[in-house]
């Protein structure tokens, strides 16, 4: 076989190879992750509402927003001091032992289910919302290349207050304002049913 095709396939392999895009050792994240399990939990399946589920998490994703949070491209006061002495090999341990975990499951309110699922997978013609599954998936997967975030079981609490800090701009690190486009176009009613109804989502 001519060396430069051997070599492309080597390279093609190595760019779709899972484990040279999880740059993180899974290992070295676990030890790192004790300051980080008061509110995520240990697991990364945080228990309080107000605080993200960061288990099965895709580790690129992860990875984006603490360095978010160093650089202060993401505000947040607390996680600016968590990620202040956290160097990139940190950021990335961390984010391929959370990614690792195993993630828990919701409840979606059931009043909230229709709407919900209308908005998530329809959108709402009527006001230009597109659909949510176009770039998070039907099953609330989302898209580890492109890093948009995991959603299905997701605390509904944290959901709403992100698409509400995007609606509002406080949250401004979404490529090409992309949620901020997308939730500026949301009522306050549609963000509570889509942020339940992705909470009962399940893999």
């Amino acid at each position: 076989m001519d060396k430069t095709i051997v070599y492309l396939v080597a390279a093609i392999s190595l760019v779709l190879s899972p484990t040279v895009l999880a740059a993180g050792d899974p290992a070295a994240g676990k030890a790192k992750s004790a300051v980080c399990a008061g509110c995520h939990g240990a697991d990364g399946n945080s228990t309080n509402p107000e605080w993200p589920k960061l288990a099965g998490q895709h580790p690129s994703y992860l990875a984006k927003q603490l360095r978010d949070y160093k650089s202060g491209n993401r505000q947040n006061a607390t996680m600016l001091g968590m990620v202040a002495a956290l160097s990139n090999q940190d950021m990335d341990d961390l984010a391929a032992y959370f990614g690792s975990q195993p993630a828990t499951g919701g409840e979606a309110d059931p009043d909230l289910v229709d709407l919900g699922e209308k908005i998530y997978r329809g959108g709402n013609a009527e006001t230009g919302l597109s659909a949510c599954m176009g770039c998070h998936g039907p099953a609330g997967a989302g898209n580890p290349a492109a890093k948009f975030p995991y959603l299905a079981g997701q605390h509904a609490q944290y959901t709403a207050t992100t698409l509400g800090h995007f609606k509002s701009e406080a949250r401004a690190n979404d490529p090409n304002k992309m949620m901020r486009m997308v939730a500026g176009r949301m009522t306050k009613q549609e963000i509570d049913a889509v942020s339940s109804y992705l909470a009962g989502l399940y893999r």
